[in-house]
């Protein structure tokens, strides 16, 4: 699904030299390396502050725990995300509170948020889903109204602008409360491990992230709060240092490829391609199918022979996962989410497609569907 050989093959020199400074200066914990991304991330999103972590899993725990919330508080999300979103409000005893998609954006539906606000309710987690903006308009609207947290889920979003109704713009992540992020391999920007950084304009609340992603000290061996050990490695923030630098040039290119899948696919009565809200500028993580009428469990294999890959992101949703069975999952009944499980399907998506690969991909899916 991605090319990470031919991606570092092109920038192979500066991040050698990147890594191998790091090893020089043996600073491989908070080392000179992740202050320097810190500061480059908060300039490139226009962030007051940001606080690098481990991955983003714990980019999202740690904003919640930042937030003070309590056992018992509820959290709105949508259910069709990836499995993180979800897990780290169960794992700090909140209770989850699913809500739908919109069909054509992928992303939460605020009309789900409005009818699922109860006293109970401490937080919204937008997730951008695919590379694009949730409605954060909307959103933010309705926690102002609410006097809730947003904290925004912005792992597969990062680069992207959102705009208002007034012209202005804001980059995903820096809109609600918190913003938090992931730099796993695969994502937009991606370290050559596991990564994270959260984003808050709120100086406090920034010193809290970070106390928390230390142990909870703000000084050492004095611990203040209830913390844990999550940490950027320095090596890690070399690596994003050179590429940060390539962000919007590998969001250019990963726009130029949904360009062309979008002109093969259009008009094909049982092919839908990505919507592009009006808002959002879509920086394409994935490229998602909606399929109508095509098997695509068969269209996924007929790929892999012809050795394209293909994914199913996700084949089952969090209120259909066991692990929320104790949280009600059962119960819930999200028309959109489970009718986009059944027929989402992503075709490859980076930096490196050329032509000729898109050529062959998508004259490949048009070849199953006109015999299918």
């Amino acid at each position: 699904m991605v090319d990470l050989k031919m991606q570092y093959a092109k920038i192979k020199r500066e991040v050698d030299l990147a890594i191998q400074e790091v090893i020089d200066n043996a600073a491989f914990i908070n080392g000179k390396a992740v202050a320097d991304f810190g500061a480059a991330l908060a300039t490139y999103l226009g962030s007051a502050h940001v606080v690098p972590c481990a991955n983003g899993t714990d980019a999202l725990q740690i904003a919640m725990m930042a937030l003070d919330l309590k056992p018992g508080d509820e959290v709105i999300t949508p259910s069709f995300t990836y499995i993180a979103t979800t897990e780290v409000i169960a794992l700090l005893k909140l209770h989850p509170v699913f809500v739908d998609v919109d069909r054509k954006t992928f992303c939460i539906d605020p009309n789900g948020i409005k009818k699922a606000i109860t006293p109970k309710t401490k937080a919204i987690v937008p997730v951008h889903l695919y590379g694009q903006s949730a409605p954060m308009a909307e959103i933010m609207t309705l926690a102002r109204e609410h006097n809730l947290y947003v904290i925004e889920d912005n792992a597969q979003a990062i680069g992207s602008d959102y705009q208002f109704a007034d012209g202005s713009r804001k980059k995903t992540g820096t809109i609600g409360t918190i913003g938090a992020t992931s730099f796993f391999p695969s994502k937009n920007l991606g370290c050559f491990g596991d990564g994270g950084a959260i984003f808050t304009e709120d100086e406090a609340l920034a010193n809290r992230l970070r106390m928390i992603a230390n142990h909870g000290q703000s000084k050492r061996y004095y611990h203040e709060i209830v913390g844990c050990n999550s940490r950027l490695d320095s090596i890690q923030a070399a690596v994003l240092n050179v590429k940060l630098n390539l962000l919007d040039k590998y969001i250019d290119a990963r726009r130029h490829a949904a360009d062309y899948y979008d002109r093969a696919f259009a008009n094909h009565e049982r092919i839908t391609t990505p919507y592009r809200a009006p808002y959002s500028k879509h920086v394409f993580h994935q490229y998602t199918l909606i399929l109508e009428g095509i098997d695509r469990n068969r269209l996924n294999q007929y790929l892999a022979q012809h050795n394209i890959p293909s994914m199913i992101y996700y084949p089952v949703p969090a209120h259909r996962q066991k692990m929320f069975e104790a949280f009600g999952g059962g119960n819930y009944q999200l028309e959109n989410t489970d009718w986009l499980t059944e027929r989402v399907i992503s075709l490859p998506m980076h930096t490196e497609l050329d032509e000729q690969q898109l050529e062959f991909i998508t004259s490949k899916v048009l070849e199953f569907t006109a015999k299918a």
